[in-house]
Formats: structure tokens, sequence, C-alpha cells
């Protein structure tokens, strides 16, 4: 197998086709590519907030990346360095699949994360994904509840 490496800036744009092609639900169009590329690339920058670890397949493509976002929290004993982590992105290349890229690199990732201080990882996973990330010590969390909102025109909000 191959061995994850940490993602560079350059690789933002892989990794943004990666997730818009495997993980939403409807891919990105070229001017929202270029804006998470462009973004993701400023982020995995010394000091950003971005961490991700890929595995290269041929042609300067990437087979798998797994991609999280730091994020500071107020100190507690369960974070004592005040760090969370999000998931945001774990995506193979179809024909990569059932080699262990997902979870070598997803690992690779989280060890990084550790050394950095987090303790907090969240990550919202499919059915099909969520084997993957019990078996790595993820467990479901009634608790946890999501809204998006965005302001309408009347200058209210809705969601």
């Amino acid at each position: 197998m191959t061995t994850p490496r940490p993602a560079r800036p350059d690789d933002a744009g892989e990794i943004i086709r990666l997730r818009s092609e495997l993980i939403l639900s409807e891919p990105l169009d070229e001017t929202w590519l270029a804006l998470c590329g462009d973004q993701l690339a400023a982020r995995l920058q010394p000091g950003g907030d971005a961490r991700a670890y890929v595995i290269d397949a041929t042609g300067g493509r990437l087979a798998t990346c797994a991609l999280a976002f730091l994020q500071p929290l107020l100190p507690a004993p369960k974070y004592p360095k005040g760090l969370a982590a999000r998931i945001h992105a774990v995506a193979t290349e179809p024909a990569c699949r059932r080699r262990g890229y997902a979870r070598a690199a997803l690992t690779a990732l989280m060890d990084h994360l550790e050394q950095d201080g987090v303790t907090l990882y969240e990550l919202h996973a499919s059915e099909g994904s969520a084997p993957l990330y019990e078996a790595l010590g993820f467990t479901h969390d009634p608790a946890l509840m999501r809204m998006t909102r965005f302001p309408n025109s009347a200058g209210g909000r809705t969601t």
C-alpha cells in the first residue's frame, strides 16, 4: 500500500475535486471548484487551520484524501488544549477502493491532529462510511444537531 503524506497547498484542487465528485450530493461547477480550491490552498499553508493527508495516484491525481479543519474551543478536561477537529472530507477514487487507503489517510490525519493537541473529533458519516469511522473509535451522538441559515431578501433569515 502507498503511504499517506501530508497534503500541500498545491493538492487543494485535487482534494476539492474528490470532495465534489465523491461526497457532495451535487458536484460543484467550475466557479465553486476554483473558489474552494483557492480557499483550501490558503488554509493548508503553515499556520492555517486545515490539515489533510493524501495518497497519490498516477498522472498527478490523488487516490485518497482525508481533510480536517481545526476549531478552537475553550479548554476543558476532555480537550485541555482547547482544540477540536471537524473531519470535513474522506474520499477515495472508486478504482482505488478496498485497499485500505481511506483508513490509512484518516489514521495518519488523526495521528497528526493528536500531535497538534486535538482530543475532540467530529464528522458526518454516510451509512456506507460509518463502519470505517466506528472501527476507528467514533460513536454516534444523538445530541448533535445541525442547521443551515441563509438571509432572505427581506433582511430576515430562512432555514
